[in-house]
């Protein structure tokens, strides 16, 4: 795939995610009116862990990373009848093992909720356990349509993959809106709009896959050679996303033990941050993966290179102004989205303070979506397991350092620490704001895998810097640190966001952000950065 290429197809995959974060964005308004931050929300938000922790692993983890570079071999080397038999097979295996690990999560609901939020006990476990049966489902679902947009996105069918998720926040919008009207506010509904969601994302796919003569019959055969091929690399891909993913879950189970109201706090910023990482990080992961593992295939060492090259310009480019961003807007974004009805203004300063925690490292995420990619094209599916392995054992240091630290050294936790008669976990959950303590353990877990894998690729020798950088990073730096006095000079001058109303918020934000972006992409303009030198060498 060219510079040029690249580039598009990035474009492309980062409209369509735009629209589906924009979508997003409303969904969590709706949640945040008619349900706001408390247990109950608490209760789904965990629930939803479990079919979306399926869900990363599919969709950007183990079974991706393993499947398209097995694919791409099999395009490159093989005929489409060959493809297609690879497809049909692959597709009869992940739908098998699905169906077992759904009928496993059915009927031990109850276990899984106690393990994964022991503090959880009475009618919120009973809770509990029917959203984890109602929702489990959709990890069936979204796993095989993971499976159909690996295959799109092989064939540079971008848009059908990335519109996808939106089906997911209108079924989610209509289930929330649905509670308010007809269920007397209930959170169960929300589960229900989880389990139609997938139907609706697998659904979407197909006609494309259809009209590429690529629709999947499902066979069950286990001794095919791409099948045993993308299951051996599936092994340690699955070890080391699980590994990631561990880091959600451990923070969850662990938020579970705060304030009430943490997990939500946590959701939110999340939320916001997932905005530039779904948006840019997700589609340069999505779009380099298949030209990497191309150029990999065509024994084209330096066209793999020149492609890691030009992710990371992009991720640097993108990541520096996101994180500043955030971090500077933190309150106002939150308090212009979010406050509204049942989520107050002391929801909006909780959340601010996990958001800005964890937009530090915002540049490490975007560097990871291209750094795991670059070894799992070589089909060297190994290397990232010994980071991600190294990047649960920093948060889970991290989280319990920090937790530790704050009951022993700060006077609010001293003071909660003595009222719960010396218990720790009984004490961390009269601490408000101690959730930010999680995002900042999983922003230092970010960065030390980020980091990692730019040392292990290094010593790999597979990529290679191309000329420019010292200017390239000249040229940004400049550009963001005039565009960070422009946001501290609006956060002097408009300080207090929750005393105005909604259209008040929206336009100063507009102005804000309009102001800043615009700084930051003028000053680059007038260094001489065009569209041209996004492209790719």
């Amino acid at each position: 795939m060219s510079g040029n290429r690249l580039l598009r197809s990035t474009a492309i995959f980062s409209s369509m995610t735009f629209l589906s974060r924009v979508s997003g964005l409303v969904r969590d308004q709706i949640y945040a009116r008619v349900f706001g931050a408390n247990a109950a929300m608490d209760i789904f938000f965990i629930a939803f862990r479990i079919p979306n922790f399926m869900r990363r692993l599919s969709a950007e983890g183990s079974f991706s990373m393993a499947f398209v570079p097995v694919l791409a071999e099999y395009k490159e080397k093989h005929g489409p009848d060959a493809v297609r038999a690879l497809v049909d097979r692959v597709a009869g295996a992940l739908t098998a093992a699905l169906l077992v690990v759904t009928a496993l999560v059915l009927v031990f609901a109850p276990q899984l909720a106690q393990l994964i939020a022991s503090r959880v006990t009475g009618d919120e476990h009973v809770l509990l356990t029917d959203m984890l049966r109602i929702m489990f489902p959709y990890a069936l679902f979204i796993s095989l349509a993971s499976l159909a947009g690996g295959i799109l996105n092989s064939y540079q069918r971008f848009a059908i993959p990335a519109l996808s998720p939106i089906l997911l926040n209108v079924a989610m919008i209509s289930a929330a809106l649905a509670a308010q009207e007809w269920f007397g506010g209930s959170v169960e509904v929300l589960a229900w709009g989880v389990f139609a969601a997938g139907i609706l994302q697998l659904g979407f796919q197909l006609p494309a896959l259809a009209k590429l003569g690529l629709l999947p019959r499902p066979r069950l055969d286990l001794a095919h050679a791409g099948v045993r091929r993308v299951m051996t690399l599936m092994v340690p891909t699955l070890f080391g996303s699980s590994v990631v993913q561990f880091n959600l879950l451990f923070n969850t189970w662990a938020a579970a033990f705060l304030f009430s109201g943490s997990v939500s706090w946590l959701y939110y910023s999340d939320r916001l941050l997932e905005f530039p990482l779904g948006m840019f990080g997700v589609a340069i992961g999505s779009v380099i993966l298949p030209h990497l593992s191309s150029r990999h295939a065509a024994t084209d060492p330096d066209g793999f290179s020149k492609g890691l090259d030009w992710g990371f310009r992009l991720c640097l480019l993108i990541g520096i102004p996101a994180c500043i961003g955030l971090i500077l807007c933190a309150e106002p974004l939150l308090a212009t989205l979010f406050q509204y009805q049942r989520f107050t203004a002391f929801d909006t300063r909780m959340s601010s303070w996990s958001l800005i925690a964890q937009s530090t490292a915002v540049p490490a995420f975007l560097l990871v979506k291209v750094l795991a990619p670059a070894f799992y094209a070589r089909q060297d599916t190994r290397t990232p397991v010994k980071s991600a392995v190294l990047s649960v054992i920093t948060n889970i240091v991290a989280t319990t350092g920090l937790l530790a630290g704050m009951l022993a050294w700060t006077g609010p936790g001293q003071a909660a620490l003595a009222k719960a008669g010396g218990n720790y976990l009984d004490a961390l959950a009269h601490v408000p704001g101690a959730h930010a303590l999680l995002a900042l353990a999983i922003a230092m877990a970010g960065w030390v895998n980020a980091l990692q894998l730019a040392w292990l690729l290094r010593k790999a020798g597979v990529y290679r810097r191309q000329p420019g950088w010292g200017r390239w990073l000249r040229q940004i730096v400049l550009a963001a640190v005039t565009m960070t006095a422009v946001l501290l000079a609006f956060r002097w001058a408009w300080p207090v966001w929750s005393e105005w109303v909604w259209w008040e918020r929206g336009w100063r934000l507009a102005v804000m952000v309009g102001a800043g972006g615009a700084i930051y992409g003028g000053l680059l303009w007038l260094q001489g950065i065009r569209p041209r030198d996004l492209r790719g060498h």
